[in-house]
């Protein structure tokens, strides 16, 4: 995706950076360990009906990390900032 691609989708997700020109992340913080675990397993079954799998951190007991990029391009694609959306409405 073009850089110009990529700053328009980035304006429709909230709080997502780009890393590096080829992925987009984003932290997300909880009161628990027990929440945030919820979270990590909500967003596997979202990115599993995707068929688009990111890369998830949880550290600090309650904080996770999210970061995607579509390996096959080696880049961003369209199913990242898709992928970003539906993570947001969890």
């Amino acid at each position: 995706m073009e850089k110009e691609g990529v700053q328009k989708y980035l304006t429709l997700i909230s709080g997502w950076e780009v890393q590096g020109g080829i992925k987009i992340a984003k932290e997300f913080s909880f009161d628990d360990f027990e929440h945030a675990l919820t979270f990590v397993n909500a967003v596997g079954r979202i990115a599993e009906e995707e068929g688009h799998h990111p890369d998830i951190l949880l550290f600090d007991y309650k904080h996770t990390r999210i970061t995607l990029s579509t390996h096959a391009i080696g880049g961003l694609s369209m199913n990242d900032f898709i992928l970003a959306s539906k993570i947001d409405r969890i």
